[in-house]
């Protein structure tokens, strides 16, 4: 919120009126944003992976365990992983939220396939879980 407000206020190119008058709309476009945030799309349908690992409890046993390797997975891999598999953006659209080289995401979610592979004790020819 801060760094979107602060981008509008160097962009803003009409002059304040008076200190009062910029502190007011500092507010005012703070409190805007803050409010779009809380409605926005991406805040009321995701979830954090550790509220995931509670709900895998409930739903379902036998995948649990994949979930769990995921959370084991260095930090580079699982968020790689998880805005892949769980969110579902592609490798174009977490290049651009990491502000990586899509050729490395692409490096990255291979390299973390194969670290869940070896994790979930999957063989050679197998591939069971991706």
């Amino acid at each position: 919120v801060f760094q979107d407000v602060f981008l509008k206020y160097a962009l803003f190119s009409e002059p304040f009126d008076s200190e009062e008058h910029k502190k007011a709309w500092l507010i005012r476009v703070t409190v805007n944003r803050c409010k779009d945030l809380l409605r926005s799309f991406f805040r009321t349908h995701t979830c954090s992976l550790e509220e995931a690992m509670s709900m895998t409890d409930t739903k379902s046993q036998d995948l649990s365990h994949v979930l769990e390797s995921v959370m084991n997975l260095s930090d580079k891999y699982r968020i790689i992983v998880y805005l892949h598999y769980y969110e579902g953006y592609s490798a174009v659209e977490i290049a651009g939220i990491l502000h990586k080289n899509v050729n490395t995401i692409y490096t990255h979610l291979s390299r973390a396939k194969a670290e869940l592979k070896k994790m979930l004790g999957g063989d050679e020819g197998e591939t069971k879980y991706t």
